[in-house]
């Protein structure tokens, strides 16, 4: 077998499931096949051919998901270039993201999530651009140099930027497909939830195009319009942060929907807090819920949830090490990045170690309990609080709907905790604060009880649904 037929793998499952008749997307109401997404990705390659996009150039692809850009993805990816993919992010944040990956190309796509006309030329516009030499960034990065000498597809993501200057990792394109090529084809329907732009979301698009999995991609990510496509679609899986999955619980779309169709829900990105998890339990209880993980450094590890009652996990990926080192997780993995453009490698050990920032608790039976930040924690007058473990009490309150938990400053302490709370419909704003604090007391210890409860009409997130904690620069996810 050769290596360029090793490397492309990926393009001839799409074609050979196109052959079977298979249904691929299911987007703005229409439904496309691996037929049609085969015969796009071949426009869209013979399209950038013709534009001058050569094997090795950096090209940004500014879209969240479409059948367009998923096509144009892959054709990037068959023509051997670097894949910046950008979503929804401001005009000044895409030009310096432009700029730090030195990129020759931008292609927007100009339509909804609908997708062109069936059979007509892929709709997207490219645009070549000048970048400055930058050291620090793509233009001549040794990275860079490594991976297109050796005729590989390359990925540059971007990290949230919440705690400081986005930091741009690069992954040979080439070894992270390599690591779906050994799924067995799956007859389900998933929704994909997650960003385009965003390690999770690409998960489950190279997870659906390598089984042959129906993706359903939803106009707006909306609590009550991802419940009407679980109903309309028959969603089976569907990968969510919890953020969101409390979203679906606050909108009343979990109860007022028929979710029978629903089978497995994913979840990552931040700590789920065992309330939570018990109130989607009661509201799901067919459903079978699966703890996930991974970091934009290492890829997505593979991982079994103890039980859908459960948060411990156990990683169960051959390609990843894993080790707890002063309460920390540290990940060695076969996908992980191989540096950043504009970050020097502070979190990596010289044998390879990732220092992921995540605090777990181990059991004695190699089960994993992910349980927050390193940046997180509150520290109470030298006493640790993990803000996880206070939402999960305030989560048990029938009062409480949300609750986000910080760390404020404070004169005496240093900091104090700091509960921000959203009540369920009908209850009052009356007597909540000793409700909440008669409540902890009976479960925390006294430096955890929150000193200061403020009432909220809805909590803060990002637009990957992540709860935002940073509060006075104290903590941040």
């Amino acid at each position: 077998m050769t290596d360029t037929f090793q490397r492309d793998w990926i393009l001839e499952r799409i074609s050979a499931f196109g052959r079977e008749g298979k249904r691929f997307l299911i987007a703005g109401g229409r439904e496309y096949g691996f037929s049609e997404l085969a015969d796009r990705v071949e426009d869209a390659h013979t399209a950038l051919r013709e534009f001058g996009v050569r094997s090795g150039c950096c090209v940004a692809l500014l879209s969240d998901y479409s059948y367009s850009a998923i096509a144009a993805f892959f054709a990037l990816y068959r023509n051997r270039n670097m894949v910046v993919p950008i979503t929804g992010a401001q005009s000044e944040e895409v030009e310096s993201r432009l700029r730090t990956a030195a990129v020759d190309f931008v292609i927007r796509i100009p339509e909804d999530r609908a997708g062109a006309i069936v059979g007509a030329p892929p709709r997207f516009a490219i645009k070549r651009i000048e970048t400055e030499g930058d050291s620090s960034a793509g233009g001549g990065h040794p990275l860079v140099e490594q991976l297109t000498s050796g005729r590989c597809a390359g990925l540059i993501l971007f990290s949230s930027g919440s705690t400081g200057q986005p930091k741009a990792m690069i992954h040979n394109l080439d070894r992270l497909l390599a690591n779906y090529r050994d799924r067995r084809p799956r007859r389900l329907v998933m929704m994909v939830l997650l960003m385009f732009d965003h390690i999770g979301g690409l998960n489950t698009l190279f997870h659906a195009v390598a089984t042959g999995t129906v993706l359903v991609v939803p106009d707006r990510r909306e609590a009550d319009h991802v419940c009407d496509l679980i109903e309309t679609r028959g969603v089976h899986v569907l990968p969510a942060s919890p953020t969101f999955l409390n979203l679906m619980l606050m909108s009343g779309g979990l109860a007022d929907r028929n979710m029978k169709s629903l089978k497995i829900i994913t979840y990552g990105t931040e700590p789920m807090p065992e309330g939570l998890l018990r109130r989607l339990r009661d509201a799901l209880p067919r459903v079978r819920f699966v703890q996930t993980f991974g970091t934009s450094e290492t890829g997505i590890t593979q991982t079994t949830s103890k039980s859908s009652e459960s948060t411990l996990l156990r990683i169960s990926d051959p390609n990843i090490e894993y080790r707890v080192e002063g309460g920390e997780l540290w990940l060695r993995s076969g996908t992980q990045i191989l540096g950043y453009l504009n970050h020097d490698m502070d979190r990596f050990t010289e044998d390879g170690w990732f220092q992921t920032g995540d605090i777990v608790e181990e059991t004695e039976d190699c089960y994993l309990r992910i349980v927050g930040r390193k940046e997180e924690v509150i520290n109470v007058g030298g006493q640790k609080v993990l803000p996880s473990e206070v939402e999960t009490v305030l989560m048990e309150m029938p009062e409480i709907a949300d609750c986000v938990v910080r760390g404020a400053a404070n004169a005496i302490t240093g900091q104090a905790v700091e509960a921000e709370v959203v009540l369920a419909a009908g209850e009052s704003e009356a007597g909540i604060k000793s409700k909440v604090r008669r409540h902890c007391r009976n479960r925390l210890d006294s430096f955890k009880i929150p000193a200061r409860i403020r009432v909220a009409t809805k909590t803060a997130y990002t637009d990957r649904f992540k709860k935002i904690r940073n509060s006075d620069g104290v903590c941040e996810i």
